[in-house]
């Protein structure tokens, strides 16, 4: 990263303390300039569409909007805004679903200072950053049996209906936004999302948003 430009970034976290350290850390650092915090979600976005920063530091558990419904409004409002991911969240839905939201990057809270600043360096550079332990679990994921179906023509027998409830199920958002969007019921989707783990083989969730992944749906 040049040393010339100096780039702007938000916090967006609900922990003051956790604020102020990355604050400190990013100023300790040159190249960053923090240009404004948010305590939640909806403050975030605001400020994300008011400032256009380089880049949104981003926590996904926060009071009223949470992180992944942040991410995605942040992505819309600020296309040119990189997102970091800053959590404490391990498990793979949490991953997935931020990575389906449009993050550039998923950095866990336990990691170290010199972990965070590659995490920074790779996604301003337009790479895709995941902490290394979660990092191996998506590769042990996409190597599993339940990631990588037995029977690739499934994908080509699935409606236009189905195609587009995975697509949104991946992107993490909720059977009530995905009722809405599609104008249906939340019922519905809920069948949807049944007939296509069955359909599929797979089991959760976070089975079918690597499963979208791999055929190229959440692709930025």
């Amino acid at each position: 990263m040049s040393q010339n430009k100096s780039h702007s970034v938000l916090i967006v976290e609900d922990h003051a303390l956790m604020r102020k350290g990355l604050r400190a850390l990013l100023e300790s650092w040159p190249g960053f300039t923090v240009v404004g915090e948010a305590a939640e979600g909806k403050e975030g976005i605001r400020l994300a569409d008011d400032l256009q920063p380089d880049l949104a530091l981003l926590d996904l558990s926060m009071p009223g909007t949470n992180g992944i419904e942040a991410l995605r409004e942040i992505k819309r409002v600020s296309e040119g805004t990189r997102v970091l991911v800053v959590t404490a969240h391990k498990d793979e839905e949490h991953l997935f679903a931020a990575l389906g939201a449009g993050a550039d990057g998923y950095f866990l809270k336990d990691s170290d200072a010199e972990e965070l600043r590659i995490a920074l360096d790779s996604v301003l550079a337009g790479q895709r950053f995941l902490t290394p332990t979660i990092a191996t679990k998506v590769v042990a994921r996409y190597l599993s049996k339940e990631a990588s179906p037995a029977d690739p023509s499934v994908y080509d027998l699935l409606s236009v209906r189905e195609r587009e409830v995975l697509k949104l199920v991946a992107e993490g958002r909720r059977s009530k936004d995905i009722a809405t969007h599609l104008g249906i019921s939340p019922k519905t989707v809920e069948r949807h999302r049944a007939n296509l783990m069955k359909r599929l083989g797979l089991h959760s969730v976070a089975a079918l948003t690597t499963y979208a992944m791999a055929k190229g749906l959440l692709e930025p």
